[in-house]
């Protein structure tokens, strides 16, 4: 079975379906993880997937604020979401291809601006979050699954515009890379984007606050598709979509890709 997958934080799917939809028809990924979906699953506005042949939905949302969905053209049972740290948030939902691989969709959340767990309490529920998805990895080792979704961390020197200058600025902190690198060992995944993209600067995120986010090119790779060891070697042709940046009325966050042969 072949598929290609991509993830994307959109930003709110009501207010930028449109744009949604011209990823659907002009690239045509057979599974789209969606995140920060900003709405309740029931008002999710499904009949253009479905025209598009995007037939299976599963998703967990609330009102405003984060929000995941798994669009597939590909049958999906609904594996049900994990409420970590208990916020009471709409962040994660897993659902099963019939070839018995899990996807599971996470947003992980951003932290806040004041990397100190003390003195900022999301900052604290980041790094509890990652935590208890490290530990739920280790109590139940996943096989045949892929992992995707914005994780809100830029792990890698290469992942981040300057190194030296973001260290202490949320996202790419060496506690946070730590937790990230954690959850990565406790389930035994790979980072699908650089098995096959290795070397060099790579970001799927730019600053709305950025006048010029092209030129200025101060981006972070904050979205991640992973794989369990057992089926990464199957995967192939990874790509970030930057071009969906400057789209009209853009989510921050671009489209990343991954196709697998399972």
């Amino acid at each position: 079975m072949k598929f290609t997958i991509a993830t994307w934080n959109i930003n709110s799917i009501r207010l930028r379906e449109p744009i949604v939809l011209d990823l659907l028809q002009n690239d045509a990924p057979d599974v789209l993880c969606l995140q920060e979906c900003k709405s309740p699953v029931d008002l999710i506005p499904t009949q253009g997937f479905v025209a598009l042949g995007y037939s299976h939905m599963v998703a967990r949302g609330q009102k405003g604020y984060n929000g995941v969905a798994i669009l597939s053209k590909i049958p999906l049972d609904d594996c049900g979401g994990l409420d970590l740290a208990n916020l009471g948030h709409a962040r994660h939902v897993a659902g099963r291809l019939p070839n018995g691989v899990m996807i599971h969709n996470h947003y992980v959340p951003a932290g806040g601006e004041l990397a100190d767990r003390e003195k900022n309490q999301k900052f604290g529920q980041k790094l509890d979050y990652l935590t208890e998805l490290r530990d739920s990895f280790l109590a139940e080792k996943p096989h045949r699954a892929i992992l995707v979704g914005d994780l809100n961390i830029a792990p890698r020197q290469d992942d981040v515009w300057d190194h030296k200058k973001l260290l202490k600025v949320v996202s790419h902190t060496p506690i946070e890379v730590e937790h990230f690198n954690q959850v990565m060992e406790a389930g035994d995944w790979v980072d699908v984007t650089r098995q096959d993209i290795p070397e060099g600067l790579l970001y799927s995120w730019w600053s709305y606050r950025a006048k010029d986010w092209d030129q200025a090119d101060k981006g972070r790779r904050l979205d991640h598709i992973w794989a369990t060891s057992d089926i990464s070697k199957s995967a192939h042709s990874s790509r970030v979509l930057r071009a969906a940046r400057g789209w009209e009325k853009p989510s921050d966050h671009a489209p990343v890709f991954a196709t697998f042969d399972i």
